[in-house]
């Protein structure tokens, strides 16, 4: 397998790195790939040295796979070029996602829909993963009618700049500002730019992704989306009301037995999801599995993830080992 890795020198393209060297992935050639002004530099992969290249000299390449976390221009521009040679692209930016033409896949619960013709294929927004891949085995079983999401949102999603602004602002240092305000002890309530009903775009995504990867037009979704001071990873509170009632136990069994969901849940010992202890893994952690006692049919959660894991490179290499087993690519 000779795979791609555009981005290589940004944070989700660094734990893209990773997770390819933790999973064993059967990479037979890399090549890292990053915009004109890092090319030339050498990134380290399984204990070797490898030289960054530019986009275009990547597509004379032609690799099997490509792993895109390079922005949405960057994946609009040049994921078509990519597929034009052959190589089957896994884009995490937001470009191709609600492209009708274009699969927007959590393995656990979709993967069964890629075939060898799928050239690009969307990886989902990072909020929107960690939330899907809980409730898709609650979806088929209970219907879901309705969602009420608060997520609280870690500053790696934005990116290296937001982390290097908290340090500095916890240090008492004057340096570039990825936001408009400080972040060190706040939270902003707006992640990414505002849209025209005045919902930011973070927020208007976990509205149609879910709708999409769960292919129900009908599930209505509605957001508020925070930034907070934190490094570890998304926490979401998820109210979600069903068509059908449900037991709170068989609840927790359903997600106990749900392929990359933990369950962190006793009231006793204090136990339930935090950042702190989901950074640096892949799976997404679910507690605080309560009924909603103001309506029927309706329950509370708190899910939590690694926004740089499962929330981008870990379902990326992910949806890329399903392709491998399958002789997709």
């Amino acid at each position: 397998m000779k795979i791609a890795v555009v981005g290589a020198t940004g944070m989700v393209g660094e734990v893209m790195l990773q997770v390819l060297a933790e999973r064993n992935f059967p990479v037979t050639e890399l090549i890292p790939v990053a915009s004109e002004k890092s090319v030339g530099k050498q990134i380290e992969y399984k204990g070797k040295s490898y030289s960054v290249v530019g986009l275009q000299t990547a597509v004379e390449m032609r690799p099997d796979i490509a792993l895109f976390s390079a922005g949405g221009e960057t994946s609009l521009a040049w994921a078509p070029k990519f597929a034009e040679v052959g190589t089957t692209v896994i884009d995490n930016s937001s470009a191709w996602r609600m492209d009708q033409t274009k699969k927007l896949v959590v393995p656990e619960i979709n993967a069964l829909d890629l075939t060898k013709e799928d050239k690009i294929i969307a990886n989902p927004n990072c909020s929107t993963i960690q939330m899907v891949l809980a409730l898709a085995p609650l979806h088929d079983k209970y219907k879901i009618k309705r969602i009420i999401v608060s997520t609280y949102q870690s500053i790696t999603g934005t990116g290296v700049k937001a982390v290097e602004q908290l340090e500095n602002e916890y240090s008492g240092t004057k340096g570039e500002m990825a936001y408009k305000y400080q972040i060190h002890r706040n939270a902003i309530p707006q992640c990414d730019v505002f849209e025209e009903n005045g919902y930011t775009k973070e927020e208007m995504k976990l509205v149609r992704e879910t709708q999409k990867i769960l292919n129900d037009k009908t599930i209505a979704v509605t957001a508020t989306a925070v930034r907070v001071p934190i490094v570890g990873g998304h926490s979401e509170a998820v109210n979600v009301e069903f068509e059908n009632d449900f037991d709170v136990n068989e609840i927790r069994q359903i997600l106990h037995n749900t392929d990359g969901v933990t369950v962190q849940d006793n009231l006793d010992t204090f136990t339930y999801p935090m950042p702190l202890y989901a950074q640096g893994k892949n799976d997404v952690f679910v507690g605080r599995i309560r009924r909603d006692e103001s309506q029927p049919n309706t329950l509370n959660m708190w899910i939590v993830a690694d926004n740089l894991r499962k929330g981008a490179a870990t379902n990326t290499i992910q949806i890329a080992e399903y392709l491998v087993a399958n002789k997709l690519v």
